[in-house]
């Protein structure tokens, strides 16, 4: 079962503050955050759903409206949140609507979660920004802002997969759409682990 992340604990820890970002699978989205310096943590997971304790493949299914979600605990005196909306940006294409790369879905979608009142001005002020810039040469920006709401831990196998080496072998088949196992997608993939563990 995921652990329901109750905000107000996170936030009381040492001063530090956190963001909630979706840009995609949010294995690759995690590393780019967990380089930063002033990230103190990050947590992969879900927002932006209704159902609760969702699952992975729930949410691959399309049964709770959550994306995957990078939750970042991060101190404010080393990087600011315009620092880390500016990574955000950069990472991934905030024009295309459920879909980065290879991976479409909902479950993918563009998104920032604020946690206070300045976040949601600043990720309002950095989307205008962006849109004004032409770097998507006309594209709309399709991120969703919106106010955080509770936040699912990913399940203990989910957050580990990156660190098993499998996770070669899934990336490509999720990529090339190739079968191993006798399955063809991620999501069968995870769940035969599951069961096999």
């Amino acid at each position: 079962m995921n652990k329901k992340i109750i905000e107000s604990d996170l936030q009381n820890r040492n001063s530090l503050q956190i963001a909630t970002f979706a840009a995609g699978c949010f294995w690759g989205v995690e590393e780019a955050f967990r380089q930063v310096k002033g990230v103190k943590s990050t947590m992969v997971g879900y927002a932006g759903g209704w159902f609760e304790n969702p699952t992975y493949k729930d949410v691959c299914m399309h049964n709770t409206g959550h994306a995957e979600a990078l939750q970042v605990r991060f101190d404010p005196n080393e990087v600011s949140y315009e620092q880390l909306l500016d990574i955000f940006w950069s990472i991934h294409d905030p024009t295309t609507k459920n879909r980065q790369g290879p991976d479409i879905g909902s479950q993918y979608r563009s998104m920032i979660a604020y946690h206070t009142q300045e976040q949601e001005l600043l990720a309002k002020k950095s989307k205008a920004d962006l849109e004004r810039s032409e770097l998507f040469k006309g594209g709309a920006i399709v991120t969703e802002i919106v106010p955080a709401s509770t936040f699912y831990e990913a399940e203990v196998i989910i957050r580990n997969i990156i660190k098993r080496e499998e996770v070669e072998a899934v990336i490509t088949i999720q990529s090339k759409e190739l079968e191993i196992r006798g399955t063809s997608s991620m999501v069968e993939f995870i769940v035969k682990i599951q069961a096999s563990s």
